[in-house]
């Protein structure tokens, strides 16, 4: 690149913390994306998206250290980090990776609840239990992240004033895959490639 041109003004000020500001972005959203993985215990991705945000974060920081007088730099710097979050947060939602426990608890008759969700191919455990005014339902949904929509809508139509809460599960047995959705497709690519 042309002396000239990185002594410039318009790179100095212009050009330079752009180029700080999408680094930092793309080395936050990595680093949200790499703090996902590491949750669900993937020990592939998880160390190659820390190696290119760290190789990128060292770029950025190295810039900023050569030019320690310029804050514009600064501004970029903590302006990408801010928005890297905003980002790595939406990749991470769209994505949607991993598997969910949906727990339900209604007091209501969650009979057509429950076959409507098995009618769908949900694995829906429910056991009776005790709550502060009485006797409830407690449904049991484990799904991929991805369709837990679907779970909400069915559970909005029999029965929306019951109350549910969503949690991350870090594993799910591969015996027995019959709970989630798609599980004989599964079984069966599986199938395909031991070429049994």
């Amino acid at each position: 690149m042309d002396a000239a041109f990185i002594d410039s003004n318009w790179f100095i000020y212009g050009l330079l913390p752009l180029l700080i500001f999408l680094a930092r972005v793309t080395d936050v959203t990595m680093d949200t994306l790499r703090i996902v993985f590491v949750t669900r215990g993937n020990k592939i991705v998880a160390p190659i998206l820390g190696f290119f945000e760290i190789f990128i974060w060292l770029m950025a920081i190295t810039r900023i250290m050569a030019n320690l007088d310029n804050f514009a730099t600064y501004i970029a710097y903590a302006l990408g980090f801010a928005v890297g979050n905003y980002v790595g947060l939406l990749v991470e939602e769209k994505l949607a990776i991993g598997t969910q426990l949906i727990r339900i608890i209604t007091n209501a008759d969650a009979s057509h609840l429950i076959n409507n969700l098995r009618e769908k191919g949900f694995g829906a455990t429910a056991i009776d239990a005790e709550g502060k005014n009485g006797l409830v339902h407690v449904i049991f949904v484990v799904t991929k992240r991805k369709i837990v929509h679907q779970v909400i809508g069915v559970l909005n139509h029999f029965n929306p004033k019951a109350f549910y809460s969503i949690e991350d599960v870090r594993s799910v047995s591969t015996n027995n895959t019959s709970y989630l959705p798609g599980a004989k497709k599964i079984r069966y690519l599986r199938w395909m490639r031991k070429g049994r």
